[in-house]
C-alpha cells in the first residue's frame, strides 16, 4: 500500500514538472496521463533498484596466455594503440562477459554442494540405524546365549556371536568413514544425521 501512495506521490510531482514547464507547454504534444506518467516512474524505479554487478577477484577468470597474446595481437594491430592496456581492456571484458556464469556456476555448485551434503547426511542417519540395530540384535543373542547352561558346548552359537560381532565392527567403521567424508565436505556442518525421508 505504501509503495502505491509513493508511485502517486511521483507521479503527480512528475506531471506538475512537466506541467510547469514553459517549452513543454508551447510543444504540440499532448501531456501524458497519470497512467503512462505512473509506468514510466515505475519502470525508473525498477531501473534504479537493481544492484550494479559487483567486480571482485573471486569473480573474475585468471588471464590465459593465449587471451594475453590475443588481446596484445589485436590492439597491436590498431594504429595508436598501446600494449599497456591491453590486459585491463582484456581484464574488463571478461570481467563483463563472465562475472554472470561465474555467479550461475558458483550458485550452481553451491546447490550441488548442499545435496551431496544433505545425501551424505541421510546415508549417515541410514548407517547409524543399520549399526544401532545391529548392536541390539547382538546384546539379545548375548544374553540368550549365555544365559543357557551349557553355552561352553554351543561352538556354532560362539561362531555365529563372533560374526554378528564382527558384522557390527563393520558397520561402526563404516559410519565412522561417512561421518569422516562429511566433515571433510563442510567441516562446519553439524554431525547429526539428518532425519530420513519416508
Amino acid at each position: 500500500m505504501w509503495n502505491g501512495k509513493r508511485v502517486c506521490v511521483t507521479a503527480v510531482l512528475l506531471l506538475g514538472c512537466l506541467a510547469g514547464m514553459p517549452g513543454a507547454r508551447g510543444q504540440s504534444q499532448p501531456e501524458p496521463s497519470v497512467a503512462e506518467a505512473a509506468r514510466k516512474a515505475r519502470e525508473q524505479k525498477k531501473a534504479a533498484a537493481k544492484p550494479s554487478a559487483v567486480i571482485t577477484n573471486d569473480t573474475l577468470k585468471p588471464a590465459t596466455p593465449a587471451t594475453v597474446q590475443n588481446a596484445t595481437a589485436a590492439t597491436e594491430s590498431m594504429p595508436g594503440a598501446t600494449t599497456t592496456a591491453a590486459p585491463a581492456t582484456d581484464a574488463a571484458a571478461n570481467a563483463a562477459s563472465a562475472a554472470e556464469p561465474t555467479k550461475e556456476s558458483a550458485e550452481e555448485k553451491l546447490a550441488a554442494k548442499k545435496a551431496k551434503i544433505e545425501a551424505l547426511k541421510l546415508q549417515i542417519a541410514d548407517k547409524a540405524k543399520e549399526a544401532d540395530l545391529q548392536q541390539r540384535t547382538l546384546a539379545l543373542a548375548n544374553e540368550s546365549y549365555y544365559s543357557r547352561p551349557d553355552f561352553s558346548k554351543d561352538p556354532d552359537g560362539k561362531a555365529k556371536l563372533d560374526a554378528m560381532q564382527s558384522d557390527l565392527a563393520q558397520k561402526k567403521d563404516e559410519l565412522a568413514q561417512l561421518k569422516a567424508k562429511l566433515k571433510d565436505l563442510a567441516p562446519d556442518a553439524d554431525q547429526k544425521p539428518a532425519a530420513p525421508q519416508q
